[in-house]
């Protein structure tokens, strides 16, 4: 039921194009002065600055962890605009945009998280005990400590605007306003992937990328469903990008961070990309269809949101 819950909300979807752009004035363009205003300390002439800005003010001369910070900061803002908008615009309530059970329920998040943790250290040490010569140890005490903290206290506003974006905002509403299921599902991985088509690996290995970002995308989605609330997505997401930020870092990816190993190998774009999607992802949903007992599959993935049902809160 975790898509009816926007029906007790004011649903009208001029509400939800207004809620999308004081999103987008949130994250990319308030969010971003403080980023641009350190960037003009470091550039000369405005060639420069139109250079560093078709690149994302990466490789400017800013320090790893403050540049991580100001990259957060646009998604922190962004969230802050969205959940104002669910607040304010559609009257409807934080909890009612992240579960529909009658509470947040945190163990799920901490559940996921930690099993996305256990698998991506554990694939690491596969990878680093079968070819440790591509690996670089980088550990640099204070650097990584400030990392650590920035990782675990502010990349989860990041990865928390994303969630609430796509498998709340978009989920809920294109859910209302389309009767269907299976359609918000659909539009939210492939426009997930899609943002992500930013990303520099894209440009680095190709449109193949895009099959691993919108398979992710998926695999959100029917999480949210399944289990009727955003929390094991929370944890998911959350727990991928602080294993990103911490553990490797490349000279091409998007998070370039002073993370303990780089990775120097030649990227390629083959079984790295298509063995989440076709082994990791199915068995995660396996585990977590068990653990949670998900049951009704075809209804919460493909049945119709009827207009009819109002929840309680």
């Amino acid at each position: 039921m975790y898509i009816e819950q926007a029906l007790n909300g004011k649903n009208e979807w001029w509400k939800y194009l207004i809620g999308l752009v004081l999103t987008f004035i949130g994250w990319q363009v308030i969010g971003v002065i403080p980023l641009i205003g350190v960037a003009f300390t470091k550039i000369e002439s405005l060639k420069e600055f139109e250079v560093a800005a078709e690149n994302n003010f990466a490789d400017i001369g800013i320090d790893k962890n403050l540049f991580l910070i100001l990259v957060i900061l646009s998604f922190a803002m962004g969230l802050v605009a969205l959940l104002f908008a669910v607040k304010n615009l559609h009257r409807q309530s934080i909890k009612s945009l992240t579960t529909s059970r009658n509470k947040v329920d945190w163990n799920r998040i901490f559940f996921c998280f930690f099993l996305l943790v256990g698998i991506n250290v554990v694939l690491f040490a596969i990878s680093y005990f079968t070819e440790s010569e591509i690996y670089t140890w980088n550990f640099k005490l204070v650097p990584f400590l400030i990392l650590f903290l920035i990782s675990v206290l502010l990349l989860p506003l990041q990865t928390s605007f994303e969630e609430y974006l796509f498998r709340g905002y978009l989920m809920q509403g294109l859910g209302v306003l389309s009767k269907t299921k299976w359609f918000p599902l659909l539009f939210t991985s492939v426009t997930f992937g899609l943002l992500h088509g930013l990303n520099p690996e894209v440009a680095k290995l190709g449109n193949i990328m895009m099959v691993f970002y919108i398979g992710t995308g998926l695999l959100l989605g029917v999480m949210t469903l399944m289990d009727d609330g955003m929390e094991l997505a929370l944890g998911f997401h959350a727990a991928n990008n602080i294993i990103a930020a911490i553990l490797i870092t490349t000279d091409w990816s998007a998070f370039q961070t002073d993370a303990l190993f780089i990775d120097t190998s030649e990227p390629s774009a083959g079984l790295d990309i298509i063995l989440p999607i076709a082994i990791q992802y199915p068995l995660i949903i396996l585990i977590l269809a068990k653990k949670y007992k998900w049951s009704g599959w075809k209804d919460k993935l493909f049945g119709k949101v009827e207009p009819a049902i109002q929840l309680e809160e």
